[in-house]
């Protein structure tokens, strides 16, 4: 029996996930989102810690997935994989989907994730200064330097910065969706993990903007005194961070993937492709 799914077949199990969280309870759906914001905060944690210790952001990169993967594992939710399945049930015909079905998934997982990103922001920062009492430490001061320059850099470019942080947003969910599609692709936990932790150390390498670990660095920034407040965070990184990754999870990643392999065109037939070579070779 083959190890994977052919490209046919997991869309399916795409559009069948898209379906299934726009059907799930509110309940769960903020559970999930909680959970999955819990998760992926602590592999930031990880991720920065292991730049400053190594001084290489690569390695940063190489280690953050494995949040990642297991928020995956688990079957939690990121609002930025729910951008690009949900839609797709919609697309389909499923019956009793509807946009605002899709919208109340979008709300409640978002939702979810940030409470479980605020949470753990707040714990954090009371384990980098032993309860606000210590000075701060090099990965404290990490956090402050990465958030003020993606959040107050940003603001002070103008709308080119809004501009900059909403293309990075769409670079992050094409490639975040491509994860989340990864968890499909294979029937060996070892292929899914593997095909999980590509796309993602990608978008990390290349500190492309992601809105769930964005709810979680900002904040913690913010908490361990960074000099921006939270309309400079919302106004030029999480509002552009948020409609970059719903373009690039949605019209860059999945709907392609949709279109060519739910909704194939017809081959050419033989005498078609016959026919055709003439044509080509002039």
């Amino acid at each position: 029996m083959s190890t994977d799914f052919k490209p046919a077949e997991f869309v399916q199990t795409m559009i069948n996930v898209g379906e299934a969280k726009t059907k799930t309870s509110s309940r769960d759906l903020l559970l999930r989102g909680t959970m999955a914001g819990i998760i992926l905060s602590l592999a930031v944690v990880v991720a920065i810690t292991t730049i400053v210790q190594t001084g290489m952001g690569i390695v940063g990169a190489l280690v953050f997935p494995v949040g990642f993967v297991i928020l995956s594992v688990m079957g939690y939710d990121l609002v930025t994989g729910v951008f690009g399945l949900a839609p797709l049930a919609k697309f389909e015909g499923r019956p009793g989907i509807t946009w605002n079905r899709i919208f109340r998934c979008w709300g409640l997982v978002g939702l979810g994730n940030l409470i479980g990103s605020l949470i753990v922001a707040y714990l954090v920062a009371i384990s980098l200064t032993g309860n606000f009492s210590l000075e701060l430490n090099a990965v404290a001061k990490k956090f402050i330097a990465v958030s003020t320059a993606r959040s107050l850099g940003f603001e002070n470019m103008g709308m080119d910065g809004w501009i900059t942080c909403f293309v990075r947003g769409i670079f992050c969910n094409l490639m975040v969706c491509l994860g989340v599609i990864g968890n499909m692709t294979a029937r060996t936990v070892a292929g899914r993990v593997a095909m999980m932790w590509f796309p993602i150390f990608i978008f990390f390498a290349l500190v492309f903007e992601h809105t769930v670990v964005n709810m979680f660095l900002f904040p913690l920034g913010m908490i361990l005194g960074a000099d921006f407040g939270i309309a400079t965070w919302l106004n030029f990184n999480l509002i552009p961070t948020i409609l970059g990754n719903i373009v690039g999870g949605l019209i860059m990643t999945c709907i392609p993937l949709y279109l060519t392999h739910a909704k194939t065109a017809p081959s050419l037939s033989d005498e078609d492709a016959v026919e055709a070579k003439p044509a080509l070779a002039k």
